[in-house]
């Protein structure tokens, strides 16, 4: 993050225009307490973000507190009740949960009853998402229960078409996310990158994208830089996470997450990585930190 590094290298730069060839014990010490208050110094070609649900056991205050000191600037899927604890920490909401039947995965968009809910919902928590600061919400395409692709597309694109004014007033884009229907959430309609892609061109607005999530694609359907490569400019968000098991990040599986922030940052993307999988050895806070230490690409 250019804007600490620039603020630590002022500090030295003091000591030296006052003839100083090492720092004195006041400067030294006024320096420790300047370096305490930015945080750690990440490279900034990721800005870093986390899922409370994965955290569950941790307060959200203390939680907050903790992700400050990482580096992280991001806590997300939290709803309007939660927002102002984190805004004490300086920290936003990446990605934020609506309300009532908005926060239901299995019945979504494709699904014409759900519709009057859904945007009642929406249009009554978007303007909330703005006036706390934040321009982005999560959604869902709900289940099949034997709906065809075309059925499901066409569905969700009227359903979200008719909410497109409201993003737009609001400057806030509705984000659904990719899922897979093959471990964790059976009959989930968006659960290709490519059918998702395809219901984006149907809503036809950019307050409409992506989720593409990590884990859940590789289960899915694998190719995971390829994807992003291709689809990048559906997607308005990423998270994290472990194959198999949807836990640490490291070398313990399947995904090499250096190379896949790289692909990620290659593209342009300027928005937020979301952690997202479930600590597996006890000290949950050391294994957030070394995720967000893998991803930190220079």
């Amino acid at each position: 993050m250019k804007s600490l590094s620039n603020r630590r290298k002022a500090l030295k730069n003091m000591a030296a225009a006052a003839g100083l060839g090492t720092f004195s014990s006041e400067l030294a010490q006024a320096f420790a307490a300047s370096e305490k208050a930015l945080g750690p110094q990440l490279n900034g070609k990721i800005n870093h973000s986390v899922c409370k649900w994965c955290y569950s056991k941790i307060p959200l205050e203390t939680f907050a507190q903790e992700c400050k000191k990482i580096g992280l600037t991001s806590i997300e899927l939290l709803g309007p009740e939660e927002w102002p604890v984190i805004k004490k920490y300086g920290l936003t909401c990446a990605l934020p949960w609506g309300e009532g039947l908005t926060r239901s995965i299995d019945k979504g968009f494709n699904d014409p009853k759900n519709h009057e809910e859904l945007i009642k919902g929406f249009e009554d928590v978007i303007p909330k998402v703005r006036a706390a600061g934040y321009d982005k919400i999560i959604c869902f395409s709900g289940n099949r229960r034997g709906m065809s692709d075309y059925d499901g597309i066409r569905n969700c694109a009227e359903g979200i078409r008719k909410l497109i004014p409201t993003c737009e007033k609001y400057n806030v884009t509705l984000v659904m996310e990719l899922l897979n229907s093959k471990v964790n959430h059976k009959d989930y309609m968006c659960d290709r990158t490519e059918w998702g892609a395809a219901l984006c061109e149907a809503v036809g607005s950019e307050k409409f994208k992506l989720l593409y999530d990590i884990y859940h694609m590789q289960i899915q359907e694998g190719d995971v830089i390829a994807t992003i490569k291709k689809y990048h400019k559906y997607i308005a968000h990423y998270h994290t996470g472990g194959v198999p098991g949807r836990h640490e990040i490291d070398e313990t599986q399947e995904l090499y997450y250096p190379s896949i922030m790289k692909a990620i940052v290659e593209t342009g993307y300027k928005g937020f990585v979301g952690q997202e999988f479930v600590p597996s050895r006890g000290d949950d806070l050391a294994s957030l930190k070394q995720g967000v230490t893998i991803c930190d690409i220079a």
